[in-house]
């Protein structure tokens, strides 16, 4: 079932007037593959461009991304977004991972919150290394965990 199309056949936003709150936390990844001539540029954990250091510049677009999620997704409820959590590293095949965690109380979840951190911080880095190389791919965004409201998520 859809919850977010009504008895009538349209669309709308789903009513947590009823809901308990609960403490609710959301995880999301998402993987942005580099070539060499960019991940040469690697230093300390991060990637020093021309723009600034990309991977710190992503964690800010990230957390600012996840309190807007309402303004962008039309059905999201706004949030009292209380911790985000970004994480970006390079793993041992030289990919970036990049992930997302989102907490509040509320009546809602934030699924949809930790996901759009996820990949607009892939975006951010795209933006801050295209002037190195446009050979830059942005894959696997996917929920992995949530937890609160009527039921829990965790991909094995």
């Amino acid at each position: 079932m859809l919850t977010h199309i009504d008895d009538n056949k349209n669309p709308t936003m789903v009513d947590v007037g009823e809901k308990q709150i609960t403490y609710r936390q959301a995880t999301a990844v998402c993987k942005v593959l580099l070539p060499s001539e960019i991940l040469e540029h690697l230093k300390d954990g991060d990637i020093k461009g021309k723009k600034g250091p990309v991977f710190h510049t992503a964690i800010i677009a990230a957390t600012m991304a996840v309190k807007k999620t309402s303004d962008l997704i039309p059905f999201c409820h706004p949030l009292p977004i209380e911790n985000i959590k970004i994480q970006i590293k390079v793993n041992i095949e030289n990919q970036v991972e990049i992930q997302s965690t989102v907490s509040l109380h509320h009546k809602t979840g934030v699924e949809m919150e930790a996901l759009m951190g996820a990949h607009i911080a892939a975006l951010t880095i795209y933006d801050m290394c295209k002037a190195m190389s446009h050979d830059i791919c942005i894959t696997d965004l996917q929920l992995i965990h949530k937890s609160g409201g009527k039921s829990d998520y965790s991909k094995a």
